[in-house]
């Protein structure tokens, strides 16, 4: 079947690929779908229009143009996969490889110009992502070895820890070796989504500074998440003397919806409470200073309604602190070693009511 001037210029219009064709002046005669869906101008506001303006300057559609009647990209009069840039209506700079050639009329003069421009967008982003891979081949085994040693030396200092202090009171230092614990724990998250990232082709962003964006490293699960609708709204104080823990803690009540303040000690909490409305406190058993049953008993005597649940990284209670505050009507305990989501979603939804 031949293939006639009309069909081809059909196929050519329809083109998902960027086709414009200037006359000798360097005004756009013809732009094509293709063009219009990936620089969002519509043939009537480019048609008649001078070809810079697809350019994010005048340099560089005079670059592209050297390159045509230049020696170096295919010879006089053409330029093959050249590369440079375009600007999109909405202001995106789009990367493009032009394949083009200089038109000439019976006379041999420049008549115009026809180029056949493919985004580059696509690649590139794949071309990032292949080295993505090498990057993440690179860091999970000059990252996940050392961490292999943090743990080990860890457990060991625990153990030594636990046996020169002998019968006395390890608990703090216990909880600071488990925060340990949990940023190393963090760290191999983030390494593994990476290279999931790198096994796939899939990679999303997030707001950083202003117009600048970042690789969202988070976990996967993290991104499934889907929060209980019971904790939406609650405002939950958090006392713990353990920072990275308090930080831990507001994180996971937070993506559950939940408005989250911290408070250092004892004393902290009592001022935030007298400050603020809250709906719940979560406090930690061992604190310097006062304790958790000492911080029980105020909030009980000054918040009579307000429920409190207690926070310990133990399953015993070696200064019957969990003991006196239950006595006392403590409503719940939550281990910490580390905290289970479901199990402190559940402790929190039946000390407010909504259980």
């Amino acid at each position: 079947m031949d293939l006639s001037r009309e069909r081809l210029e059909r196929l050519i219009a329809r083109s998902t690929d960027i086709v414009v064709a200037t006359d000798r002046d360097g005004a756009v005669s013809f732009y094509n779908d293709g063009a219009s869906l990936s620089l969002g101008y519509s043939g009537s506001e480019t048609l008649g229009q001078h070809a810079a303006k697809l350019y994010p300057t005048l340099d560089e559609a005079k670059r592209v143009m050297r390159a045509m009647r230049g020696e170096g990209h295919g010879g006089p009069g053409v330029c093959d996969a050249f590369q440079t840039t375009f600007i999109a209506k909405s202001g995106e700079e789009i990367p493009v490889a032009i394949s083009g050639a200089i038109l000439y009329d019976d006379d041999g003069d420049e008549d115009g110009t026809i180029g056949f421009a493919k985004d580059l967008r696509e690649i590139l982003r794949k071309d990032q992502l292949a080295t993505l891979g090498e990057v993440a081949v690179g860091l999970s085994h000059e990252i996940n070895n050392p961490l292999a040693v943090v743990l080990n030396q860890i457990e060991l200092l625990e153990s030594d820890v636990c046996e020169l202090a002998g019968e006395g009171d390890v608990s703090v230092e216990v909880e600071r070796i488990d925060a340990i614990r949990r940023e190393v724990a963090r760290i191999s998250e983030i390494l593994e989504r990476v290279s999931e990232m790198a096994r796939g082709d899939e990679y999303t962003t997030v707001e950083y500074i202003g117009p600048a964006r970042m690789i969202d490293l988070r976990p996967r699960g993290e991104h499934r998440h889907k929060a209980d609708e019971r904790m939406k709204g609650l405002r939950i104080l958090v006392v713990d003397d353990d920072l990275g823990l308090c930080r831990s803690m507001s994180e996971m009540l937070e993506r559950e919806g939940c408005i989250v303040e911290t408070a250092g000690d004892g004393n902290e909490a009592l001022a935030k409470l007298e400050a603020a409305r809250f709906d719940l406190v979560l406090s930690d058993v061992v604190m310097p200073g006062m304790d958790g049953y000492e911080l029980y008993r105020a909030v009980h005597q000054r918040f009579t309604d307000l429920p409190v649940l207690m926070m310990t990284a133990f399953h015993y209670d070696k200064d019957h602190i969990i003991k006196r505050s239950r006595i006392e009507g403590l409503r719940g305990v939550v281990f910490k070693k580390p905290v289970q989501r479901e199990r402190l979603v559940e402790a929190i939804a039946e000390a407010v009511g909504r259980g």
